[in-house]
C-alpha cells in the first residue's frame, strides 16, 4: 500500500505547509533578523503568575478536577471570567454563550467544518488570515472577496457567483482589529455596512478578535458582535458569532480560546468538541483561570507600552530607508504592519534573496491571498522587534528593495 496519495479524501489536496510555519524554523538561525512570526515576545510571557496558577490547580482539593476528563463546553469559572471581560465590552452573553476551544485557530476550524459543505463559498478579504484559509480550506470551499471600505458586490451578485460556483454563500470571515496580515481595523461604519450585508444574504458572520486587545492608540471600535446585539436586542438573536484567544496576551503554548454566539450555535460547537477532544486540558483552563483573574489587567498594559514602542520603531526605520514606490500600513495596535511594493517585485523571490544576502526575514504576501494575487506584498511583524532590530533589520531591507527597484530599470 505505497500510493498514498491516491487514497487520500479529496480534501487533502488542498493542504498546504504554511509559509509562517516553515519560516519560523529561521529563527533558530542566530544571525537571523525576522519580522516573520507573527508571535509573542516569550520575554513578555506571565512565567511567575503561571507558576502559582499551576501550583493553585494542583493544590488539595482541586488536583482531581485538574487532572481528570471535563465537560465539553469548558471550565466554568474561565467561561464567567471571559462572559464578564465581554459584557464591558457591549456583548451582553452568558456562560451558556461561550465554549472553549484549543486556541482559536481550532474555533475557526470547527466553523469551517459546521457551515462548509464542498464548493460552498466563503467571503474573505484580500488579504485575509493564512490559517483561517487553511482552516476553511479542509472543506473544499470557494472563496469570494469581501470589500467592505471599498464596496462590496450586492446581495445578489454574491449568492449568483456562489450557485455558478456549485455552492451557497455560506459566511462572511473578517479579522476587524488590527488585522492579521494588513494591520488595518475596519471603521464602524464599515462594521454596521458588513452587518447590513450579512442581514440581507442571511449568512453569518465570523469575528476573529485575535487582536482585540492590543490597541496603542486610537478610539477602540465596539466588536461586530456588540453591534449586532444592539440591533437584536439578545445574543441569540445574532448572526455573529465572535471568536477569541489568549494567546496574543497571555500564553499561546496553552492553546486556549473561545467562541462567543448564540446558543444553538454553541451547542453544535460543543458536539464537535465532543467528537474531536473531548475538551481542552482542564488544568490549563484552570491556570488560565487564575492567571487571568490576578494579573490580565496589568499584562495588557505591559504589552501595549512594549508592542506600541517597537511599532512606532519599525514604522520610523520604514520612513528612514525605504525607497519611493513602497508603501505600508500605519496599525494602531496588533503585530503586523503590510508592505505593498513596486508591482514588478515579488515577495517570495525577495524574501529568498534577502535571506540569502541579508538574512533578513519576512512573509510574503501572496499566501494571504485567497484568488493566489498580492505577490507584490509582504507583512512585517514588529512583536520581537527590539530598538536595534528594527532600524538594523528594516536598513537592510530597504537597501535590498532599492537596489532590487534599480535592477528593474
Amino acid at each position: 500500500m505505497s500510493n498514498w496519495e491516491a487514497r487520500y479524501a479529496t480534501r487533502a489536496n488542498r493542504m498546504r505547509a504554511s509559509e509562517i510555519r516553515e519560516l519560523l524554523k529561521l529563527l533558530d538561525q542566530p544571525d537571523i533578523i525576522s519580522f516573520a512570526g507573527g508571535i509573542p515576545d516569550p520575554a513578555l510571557f506571565p512565567a511567575e503568575a503561571f507558576r502559582k496558577a499551576y501550583e493553585r490547580a494542583l493544590s488539595d482539593g482541586q488536583a482531581g478536577p485538574a487532572l481528570q476528563y471535563s465537560v465539553s463546553e469548558g471550565y466554568a469559572p474561565l467561561r464567567e471570567w471571559i462572559a464578564e471581560r465581554l459584557n464591558d465590552l457591549g456583548i451582553t452573553c452568558g456562560i451558556d454563550n461561550i465554549v472553549i476551544t484549543s486556541g482559536s485557530q481550532q474555533a475557526l476550524d470547527y466553523l469551517g467544518k459546521l457551515f462548509l459543505s464542498p464548493s460552498d463559498t466563503a467571503l474573505v478579504t484580500s488579504p485575509t488570515y493564512l490559517g483561517a484559509l487553511q482552516a476553511f480550506n479542509a472543506y473544499e470551499p470557494n472563496y469570494d472577496r469581501l470589500a467592505v471600505d471599498q464596496g462590496n458586490m450586492t446581495p445578489a451578485a454574491y449568492h449568483d457567483a456562489a450557485a455558478r460556483s456549485g455552492g451557497r454563500a455560506k459566511f462572511a470571515y473578517i479579522n476587524p482589529d488590527f488585522s492579521n496580515p494588513a494591520g488595518e481595523t475596519l471603521s464602524l461604519a464599515a462594521r454596521e455596512q458588513l452587518l447590513d450585508l450579512a442581514e440581507e444574504m442571511d449568512i453569518p458572520i465570523i469575528e476573529d478578535a485575535a487582536y482585540q486587545g492590543l490597541r496603542y492608540d486610537g478610539d477602540a471600535v465596539p466588536p461586530i458582535l456588540a453591534l449586532d446585539i444592539a440591533r437584536n436586542g439578545d445574543i441569540d438573536a445574532t448572526r455573529t458569532i465572535y471568536c477569541g484567544t489568549f494567546s496574543k496576551t497571555l500564553s499561546p503554548g496553552l492553546r486556549l480560546g473561545w467562541v462567543c454566539a448564540a446558543k444553538p450555535v454553541i451547542r453544535k460547537l460543543v458536539l464537535m468538541k465532543q467528537a474531536a477532544d473531548l475538551h481542552s486540558p482542564t488544568i490549563n483552563q484552570m491556570a488560565m483561570y487564575h492567571a487571568a483573574v490576578d494579573i490580565y489587567d496589568e499584562q495588557i498594559e505591559r504589552l501595549r507600552s512594549v508592542y506600541g514602542r517597537r511599532r512606532d520603531n519599525v514604522l520610523a526605520a520604514l520612513e528612514k530607508y525605504m525607497p519611493e514606490g513602497v508603501s505600508w500600513t500605519r496599525p494602531e495596535g496588533g503585530m503586523f504592519i503590510w508592505v505593498t511594493l513596486p508591482e514588478d517585485i515579488d515577495g517570495a523571490k525577495l524574501l529568498a534573496r534577502s535571506i540569502e544576502t541579508e538574512r533578513v526575514a519576512f512573509v510574503p504576501g501572496q499566501a494571504f491571498h485567497a484568488d493566489g494575487s498580492g505577490t507584490n506584498t509582504i507583512r512585517l511583524s514588529f512583536s520581537l522587534a527590539s530598538d536595534e532590530i528594527a532600524d538594523t533589520g528594516i536598513a537592510r531591507l530597504g537597501r535590498l528593495i532599492r537596489q532590487v527597484m534599480s535592477e528593474a530599470i
